[in-house]
């Protein structure tokens, strides 16, 4: 059964298809939440709080984006607000190094700049923040996190654009 078919079956109170949207989203909705808010246990609540949102929010989905779109948009909005409740931690538990290094020091050399990365992310503003890590790391087109955060593509462009520029100069800070 098709995304939309199973959140038309949810809006009607079905639970069995809301269940099957919570198992086929919620790996994307935890990644994009863990890269926002930079913690483990705060991406697993924002997670929680998003797909609360999500039920809450069926009723008034029209079907004029993907529900994946959709969702994206609900955990994007959840991670930020809570942000806004909450000071940013730069925290590194859920960084995922690739072993590239052929010996031990080329390992921690590795770890060390994807700690940087991830500690100029955590640093970045919100608002550019998860333009970044939508088409970044999810690997959204333009066209879909446009959709997501509800501006026109242009405005995304300049959106990143300051996003890539302002993690450039976070990253020269933590040199």
């Amino acid at each position: 059964m098709s995304d939309e078919a199973l959140a038309a079956r949810a809006a009607q109170g079905d639970a069995a298809a809301f269940d099957a949207l919570v198992r086929a989203h919620t790996d994307r909705m935890y990644r994009v939440a863990l890269r926002v808010c930079g913690d483990p246990a705060d991406a697993e609540d924002v997670v929680q709080d998003a797909w609360i949102a999500a039920w809450r929010g069926l009723s008034g989905f029209r079907g004029e984006a993907k529900v994946s779109t959709w969702l994206y948009r609900v955990v994007s909005n959840t991670a930020v607000a809570h942000l806004r409740r909450r000071r940013p931690t730069a925290s590194l538990t859920g960084v995922e190094v690739v072993d590239q290094g052929p010996t031990p020091e080329g390992q921690a050399l590795l770890r060390e700049r994807a700690a940087a990365v991830h500690r100029a992310i955590a640093a970045l503003e919100p608002g550019q923040r998860v333009p970044l890590v939508l088409r970044e790391f999810e690997g959204l087109s333009y066209a879909e996190v446009a959709e997501v955060l509800g501006v026109e593509v242009t405005v995304l462009h300049r959106r990143l654009h300051r996003a890539r520029v302002a993690l450039l100069a976070k990253l020269r800070e933590l040199r």
